[in-house]
């Protein structure tokens, strides 16, 4: 059976908002993978952001191999009944100049959700952590079934 692109696409937004964390998979130079479990904020669902440390693994291994795979999902649904986001990126740090625009998007969800509001001293100079981008490639979702489908956002 096949699902209609904006049924995907409506699924995808769906997953996306509703939840808090995604998981990072990272790879080292050897090749070795690296998931990591992280707090996001998203921009258009084409750019996720989150903050960490610049020596966390994930961080290391994004600054010599850019490449990331994503996933979020709701980790309570019952068997059978999950969605899923697979997200294909290219991730770093994000740069000083663009750390005000980005870090408004990370706190305006930080702050919905109960959270503290960010501001770019948290995330520059001696701050002990760094915000983080993710730009996407590439979407699927997994509807129900156990086939992941290309999604166009």
């Amino acid at each position: 059976m096949t699902t209609p692109q904006d049924d995907l696409a409506r699924i995808a937004r769906a997953v996306i908002d509703a939840n808090r964390y995604m998981t990072v998979a990272t790879a080292d130079s050897a090749g070795q993978p690296w998931p990591s479990p992280v707090w996001y904020a998203h921009a258009g669902y084409r750019d996720f952001f989150w903050v960490s440390s610049p020596g966390a693994r994930h961080s290391r291994n994004l600054a010599g191999r850019p490449q990331a795979a994503i996933v979020v999902f709701d980790s309570h649904a019952a068997p059978g009944t999950a969605q899923a986001v697979y997200l294909t990126a290219t991730a770093a740090e994000v740069t000083p100049d663009e750390v005000p625009e980005a870090i408004a998007v990370y706190s305006a969800r930080s702050h919905a959700l109960g959270a503290k509001r960010w501001t770019p001293a948290e995330v520059c100079g001696p701050a002990p952590q760094r915000l983080y981008r993710a730009s996407v490639s590439g979407f699927s979702v997994i509807d129900g079934s156990d086939e992941r489908k290309p999604a166009a956002l």
